[in-house]
């Protein structure tokens, strides 16, 4: 055994003894010490990394004090050049919101980021992470989500992070609107104010994918009382205004 493979060995077995005492302990938040020889581990050996990536979002909310630190240590293995740690970091982000809903909107913003990734296998970690944490809180993450199609820079990066996050929005939440849109009158309608707000700078497919949306909700639907029907009308009306003047200045 090499020097390196038998101090990544101790690394490990210190992993395992301090994520069994965690396990083990009643008063878990006691164990700072555990906590801290976790976190200091995900700077060591790429299986440690690995290891670390699943023992610190498991036990983050015992450790408030801790939080910075850990998010950081965790955001850090996210960008790791092995793409196994990538991926075992990015499964284990929604674990940082399902105790402690504050933190829903920065980890829906970084797995909003990470839709770019080029290696299938990571970024079905990502989708299957943003749809676990759209089921944690529905409302906190599709405003987060949506934020991605609202600021834009000029850079190709954002634009190819906003392009991704709304193939994600038309492919995995609007199929699951029946499922995800509740309470249903609340949710449509903080939905269509979310799209509203996104139309700003749409391109003709975008718009039409939105509007055809919109028109499937219950809210714009068959027993939907006039002045929705007359809102939906006026967003179109909104958009052909909007194009009039974009092509009047070209």
């Amino acid at each position: 055994m090499t020097d390196a493979s038998e101090e990544e060995a101790q690394q490990i077995e210190k992993l395992y003894e301090f994520g069994e005492r965690l396990n083990e302990a009643k008063d878990k938040y006691q164990n700072v010490k555990d906590y801290e020889g976790i976190i200091d581990a995900s700077k060591t050996s790429l299986k440690a990394k690995q290891l670390a990536a699943q023992l610190i979002p498991r036990f983050f909310k015992f450790f408030p004090n801790l939080s910075s630190r850990a998010l950081n240590a965790h955001f850090d293995l996210i960008e790791e050049e092995d793409l196994a740690v990538r991926v075992q970091a990015i499964r284990g982000l929604p674990l940082f919101c399902k105790d402690t809903k504050e933190y829903i909107s920065k980890i829906v913003d970084i797995l909003g980021q990470l839709l770019t990734a080029d290696e299938i296998v990571e970024r079905d970690a990502v989708h299957k992470a943003l749809m676990s944490v759209l089921r944690q809180d529905v409302k906190e993450s599709l405003t987060a989500l949506f934020k991605h199609a609202w600021n834009i820079e000029e850079s190709s990066q954002d634009d190819t992070i906003r392009d991704k996050v709304l193939c994600f929005i038309r492919d995995k939440v609007f199929p699951l609107k029946a499922e995800l849109l509740r309470p249903q009158d609340e949710m449509e309608r903080h939905i269509t104010d979310l799209i509203k707000k996104s139309l700003g700078d749409v391109t003709g497919a975008e718009f039409r994918m939105f509007i055809d949306f919109l028109k499937s909700l219950s809210i714009f639907g068959e027993k939907a009382p006039p002045e929705r029907l007359m809102e939906l009308i006026g967003i179109i009306e909104g958009q052909a205004d909007l194009d009039a003047q974009f092509e009047a200045s070209a």
